[in-house]
């Protein structure tokens, strides 16, 4: 809610298909909310909360699409916002779980329609498969090594900018903050030789930064321009993710979604999230092929047809549009 107003809260039904999830309101049964299946980006149960995200399109102004008419470069640039519905029932889990098996029919429907005659799955297999799989890529075993984690001072002028560009580093991370996707040439943060493209912000001068907004983050930025000395919490992480997926075969869906090479949702348990990949991230490269000019439906194709280990390299796609010059960076 805006800040000085309170939450508010009423009682609901939950309507999921295979298509779409549907809020309705418990008394009137007028729709609250109408999200379709492949715009939701993460479901999570937690103890009686039901966590939801979902992806919704900005309205867009007249000056909006004639820019975006002339410079279809900047398509990839979608005026998107998460919408995020936190819910309280006894039954967190068991919805948790409905969703999850409704991505898993709409696969199917998936498979059959694209001529493949999936075998029955058993939840069963399904668990036993997740169970011989460790997280790749672990998130929580990485920042928890001391090597990766460091404190970084950086002086400045007064009224001197920091000198970065900061990005998402994608829902699906087990620590969703900001990463540095660029900094300023000569600015005080370059200058410093302390940070590098890909260095995840975990706090600063003792504020967290993890879970919060990008708005949020860049505004705590943009208040140390008075300050002299500024102190970063940060973790090294490389500016590419490399995901592992295991899928022994085509039955096991692969639990995530893409739209013009960007991961545009993931399915809470599946052997994608096991893998490392997040949403918001653009695909770089799939068993070391590139996929950078490749049409969305030949990465479908090949991502539909992958079993065994795929080998995925992806980065936020923010910060991709920055280093190929699709965006000027916005220093701060």
């Amino acid at each position: 809610a805006p800040e000085g107003e309170s939450q508010p809260m009423t009682e609901v039904d939950l309507f999921i298909s295979t298509q779409r999830i549907k809020v309705l309101n418990a008394d009137t049964q007028e729709t609250m909310m109408d999200h379709p299946l492949r715009t939701i980006s993460y479901i999570a149960d937690i103890g009686n909360i039901v966590v939801l995200m979902a992806r919704r399109r900005m309205p867009r102004s007249n000056s909006q699409d004639n820019v975006e008419a002339s410079h279809p470069s900047q398509d990839g640039k979608r005026q998107y916002k998460m919408i995020c519905h936190v819910f309280e029932s006894e039954d967190a889990q068991l919805i948790a779980q409905s969703i999850g098996q409704a991505f898993s029919v709409a696969y199917q429907e998936f498979l059959r329609a694209n001529g493949i005659n999936p075998e029955d799955l058993s939840q069963k297999e399904y668990s036993d498969l997740l169970n011989t799989q460790d997280m790749y890529n672990d998130d929580l075993i990485h920042f928890s090594k001391s090597e990766n984690c460091k404190d970084v001072y950086i002086e400045k002028q007064k009224g001197e900018i920091l000198g970065v560009v900061i990005v998402e580093s994608g829902w699906g991370s087990i620590l969703p903050t900001v990463i540095i996707a660029n900094m300023m040439h000569g600015g005080p943060a370059e200058k410093s030789g302390k940070l590098n493209i890909g260095d995840q912000i975990m706090s600063i001068n003792g504020t967290s930064l993890v879970g919060l907004p990008l708005s949020t983050c860049q505004s705590i930025i943009k208040g140390l321009k008075n300050q002299a000395r500024v102190k970063l919490n940060i973790v090294r992480c490389p500016p590419v993710t490399t995901v592992l997926i295991r899928r022994p075969d085509l039955r096991y869906q692969l639990g995530f979604s893409v739209q013009n090479g960007i991961i545009c949702s993931l399915m809470r348990g599946g052997i994608a999230e096991r893998g490392g990949v997040r949403v918001g991230h653009r695909i770089i490269e799939i068993n070391g092929q590139s996929v950078v000019a490749t049409p969305h439906e030949k990465i479908v194709h090949i991502l539909s047809n992958a079993v065994g280990e795929i080998h995925m390299k992806t980065m936020p796609a923010a910060m991709y549009r920055l280093l190929t010059a699709q965006e000027q960076p916005v220093y701060i």
